[in-house]
């Protein structure tokens, strides 16, 4: 870690949301100057970490930031893990070495200048706010065994936040976790190799931790955060338990398919049961949600029977 973040850090570490701290402060606790305790506040603001600065009060968070402990991490986890403070992404990072890694390795950062989520769109990627997550996995059948994947990850999900205190968690098909009937994360699987030998799959994972109020207002659709709860959970317990339950559950897809899943997806499917719409490409079908088949398609009871759905543009809406 470079020594600039490692000041950046140490502020961060000092800083509270819920009091004031002065500059000389800061500067006395770290044998800084005002004026560096400045330079840096303004650059983490750069990064997206709201901070409130108050003449003769001093410095506050907006929000609650939480960072990742790699010591713990690396001691915790039993594959390989690359952690960063600021990357571009963590699955462009996993993707460049895709040849190096083996399956179960991770990647974490605090910040990504370039964060992806599905069908193109920006991931709101601030310094420390979220949890921004990858991990590689190879299929040795092609890609054809990994069918279903996101909805075997979706569940993982539920489950550790589920263990970590998370209640009103559930799932929206293909692969959005919502908190409190609000986007609390998104997962992006990106694929490369064969279709019928073997593939490299990077899994990203994006969890709301602590939205800013400005950060917010720049997504275009309801959404939740984990700052809602009495208490923020750890985001690097978080990360360890995410990790062993990915592999887990990764082991067993790959002996049972997702039919070992399909309970767990329905104890936790928001629309299971309820009148939905899919949206394809400009056209739409109306019908009641029947839950997931074997191959990971959404079930949809119509006029025409229960017709089965799956990949390209596909969305659900509650009708």
């Amino acid at each position: 870690m470079s020594e600039n973040w490692v000041r950046k850090r140490q502020i961060l570490g000092l800083l509270s949301s819920k009091h004031f701290v002065s500059g000389e402060d800061l500067a006395t606790k770290l044998g800084i100057s005002r004026a560096a305790v400045s330079k840096h506040v303004d650059a983490l603001e750069e990064y997206g970490v709201a901070i409130f600065s108050v003449k003769g009060r001093g410095y506050k968070l907006a929000n609650p930031v939480s960072l990742i402990d790699s010591a713990k991490l690396v001691e915790s986890i039993d594959n390989r893990c690359f952690y960063f403070d600021e990357i571009p992404s963590t699955n462009g990072f996993m993707l460049t070495h895709k040849g190096e890694l083996k399956s179960g390795d991770v990647c974490i950062a605090e910040y990504q200048s370039a964060g992806r989520g599905r069908r193109g769109r920006t991931w709101v990627s601030p310094y420390g706010h979220h949890l921004y997550y990858s991990q590689f996995w190879s299929f040795p059948q092609g890609m054809a065994q990994a069918m279903g994947l996101s909805l075997v990850v979706g569940c993982a999900l539920v489950e550790v936040l589920q263990q970590l205190g998370v209640e009103n968690v559930g799932l929206k098909w293909p692969n959005d976790i919502y908190l409190n009937e609000k986007k609390l994360a998104g997962i992006l699987i990106e694929m490369s190799g064969q279709a019928d030998s073997e593939c490299q799959l990077i899994i990203g994972i994006g969890v709301n931790m602590s939205m800013s109020e400005e950060q917010g207002k720049g997504i275009n659709q309801p959404w939740s955060d984990l700052s809602e709860l009495q208490e923020l959970p750890n985001k690097t317990d978080l990360v360890i338990a995410l990790q062993k339950q990915l592999k887990k559950d990764i082991q067993l897809f790959e002996r049972e398919g997702l039919a070992a899943f399909k309970l767990r997806w329905q104890s936790a499917d928001l629309f299971h049961g309820k009148a939905i719409r899919l949206l394809m490409a400009g056209n739409h079908v109306d019908g009641t949600c029947r839950g997931i088949d074997e191959q990971g398609a959404v079930l949809l009871e119509t006029a025409n029977g229960i017709q089965a759905f799956i990949g390209g543009e596909i969305s659900l809406r509650p009708r």
